[in-house]
This record gives structure tokens, sequence and C-alpha cells, in this order.
């Protein structure tokens, strides 16, 4: 009689077909598959490939600019090697690709395009905000009912979809020119103008990324970041640190805050927003 197939564990058989991903190894998920008119072999290359479309595909969405930057057999080359270096860890494609301006800073094709990797991290921010989960804005009647003792131990919580990003160069309006296919724009941008300080949120109308001043900036950072308010505070030195606070309070930029000693958010949780 003809030996009885074992059947494999889920974390064996996903093992197996992580090694052929992305591996390239099919010995092990082959032994698993039924031969039923297609050789296993075959079987794994077809769902190989789909996997790296979809990938490469994720790539491409996330990172527009950068493709239109670099043209498209650059990107596709730097896409391949990143999908094998850098394989999902998460289920949603939505995710694939946070590392894709850390892998493009060490890429040597892309060395002679010093601003490359940070219009990177510009699309992912911009990427990351528009999928981002949906959260109320924080509630400042609760923070209004705080004793004014506790004032100083108010650590916020930033909105998912709000972050802050730093450049040497005008990444920002390299980015807008390039997606609008201005050429005659980006020809007009001087790399050597100085530095940027960019906040990034999706708003109502889409996601929005604003050019601010580096005071303020920082003074942004330490609250998202979470420091206690009586601390940010005193590092804010001639900053209009209160007008600060009132303006990203009211563009909806906290979602919660807690004391720093406390263990609950005092707000609603956030809510998922997956397809």
């Amino acid at each position: 009689m003809p030996s009885e197939r074992l059947m494999p564990s889920l974390r064996e058989l996903q093992n197996a077909v992580r090694l052929s991903l992305v591996e390239r190894e099919d010995s092990v998920a082959a032994s698993y598959i039924i031969d039923d008119g297609l050789a296993p072999e075959r079987r794994l290359s077809v769902y190989r490939n789909t996997f790296a479309s979809n990938l490469a595909n994720a790539l491409r969405l996330s990172y527009p600019a950068v493709r239109r930057l670099v043209g498209d057999e650059f990107f596709e080359g730097a896409a391949t090697i990143f999908m094998h270096e850098r394989p999902p860890v998460s289920a949603y494609l939505d995710e694939y690709g946070a590392e894709f301006a850390e892998f493009l800073v060490h890429f040597p094709s892309a060395a002679s395009l010093v601003y490359l990797a940070d219009v990177a991290r510009l699309e992912w921010a911009v990427n990351r905000a528009l999928h981002a989960s949906d959260a109320e804005p924080l509630d400042v009647t609760r923070l209004a009912a705080l004793e004014q003792s506790d004032h100083d131990r108010v650590s916020f919580v930033p909105h998912p979809s709000v972050s802050l990003l730093s450049a040497d160069c005008p990444i920002d309006a390299i980015w807008r020119a390039v997606l609008a296919q201005d050429e005659m724009a980006l020809a007009a941008i001087d790399l050597a103008a100085g530095p940027v300080w960019l906040l990034v949120q999706r708003l109502a109308t889409g996601v929005e990324v604003a050019r601010v001043d580096e005071g303020p900036w920082r003074f942004a950072a330490e609250l998202f970041a979470g420091r206690p308010l009586g601390t940010t505070l005193s590092s804010a030195g001639n900053l209009d640190a209160p007008s600060l606070l009132a303006e990203h309070i009211a563009a909806g930029r906290f979602i919660a805050f807690s004391l720093d000693d406390a263990a609950a958010h005092v707000a609603a949780p956030a809510q998922e927003n997956r397809s």
C-alpha cells in the first residue's frame, strides 16, 4: 500500500510557503501539494509571480514620485531587490514598504540622487496618513475639566495620521513638482535653499503636507512624542507656546491625553478603518 501522506501543521505549511515565495526553494512546499494536472513546482511559480506582482504594485502606489524621479526600469530593479531583502511581515499590503526609504539610503545606484530617500520618506508619511485609523479628535471639555495642578502632567496622544519630518532640501517642492509633472517647477527648485520642516496630516479634503518653522516644528515634535506639557512648555523658549498648542488642538491633531503617572488615556479609542 502507498504510504499515507502526513498532514503538515499550519506553522509548517506557512514556513514552507514562505521559503518558496522568498527564497525560491520549492522542495518542502511542493511535497505538500497534490499533483492534479499541474506540477507542484509550476503551481508555486504561479503563486510566487502573483505574490511578487502584488508587492511591486504596492510599492508603485506608495512611491509614485520616487518612481517618476528614477524611471520605471530603475524603480522595478530596486523594488525587486527590496522585495527579496525585506519580505512583508504584515497581511496588509498598505503597510508594505515602510523601510523603502532606508533601503534607498544604502542602495548604491541611488547615491547620485541625494534627495531620493527623503522624498521616499515623505511619500511614506503621506501613505501612512492616508491609511491611518480613524479617530475622534480630543474632547477639549475633558481637558478643561482638569485641575490646574494637573496641567503640567498632561501628555498628548497624536492622531494616527499625523507625523513630522525634516530634510536638508525642499523635498515637498520636489514631490509636488514631480507628481504634477511640472518640469519647469522642478528645474527651478534650489536644492541648497536650506532645510524644510514638514507636518503631515489627513484632513477631510485629503492628506496635507505643510511647512512649519523650525521652532514650532520642534515644539510639536515634543508634544507628539508624549512629553509632559510642563516640560514641553518650559523648553519652548520665546515661542508663543499656548497659541501653538491651541492650534494643534483646534486642528484635531490630538485624540487623547494622559497624566504622566496615570495608566489610562482620557479619550475614546481609535476606530480601525480597513477595507
